[in-house]
């Protein structure tokens, strides 16, 4: 599995910083990602919907924490590099 696109939509939110569209093998899409910025710094937080009960659930995402840390780890890649293109503009 390879992350061949990811396209990042900042936001000017005190924790949510951006939405993120990932997409895998130029063949599946995942939109609605989180960039959020928490006590111990930024994380990735998939998407999900909130149930009857009140809680949240996710609607997609990694089953073991390989495939999260590398998703992770181009999601916050990404989200940088678009920061560092709004400074320079």
């Amino acid at each position: 599995m390879e992350v061949t696109e990811v396209k990042v939509f900042p936001v000017n939110e005190e924790r949510l910083k951006a939405y993120v569209t990932v997409t895998f093998d130029n063949s599946f899409i995942i939109r609605d990602v989180k960039v959020i910025r928490g006590n111990s710094g930024l994380f990735v937080a998939m998407p999900s919907r909130k149930r009857k009960d009140g809680s949240f659930r996710d609607i997609a995402h990694p089953l073991n924490n390989e495939a999260r840390e590398m998703i992770e780890g181009v999601i916050l890649k990404e989200y940088e590099k678009e920061l560092d293109k709004q400074i320079v503009q």
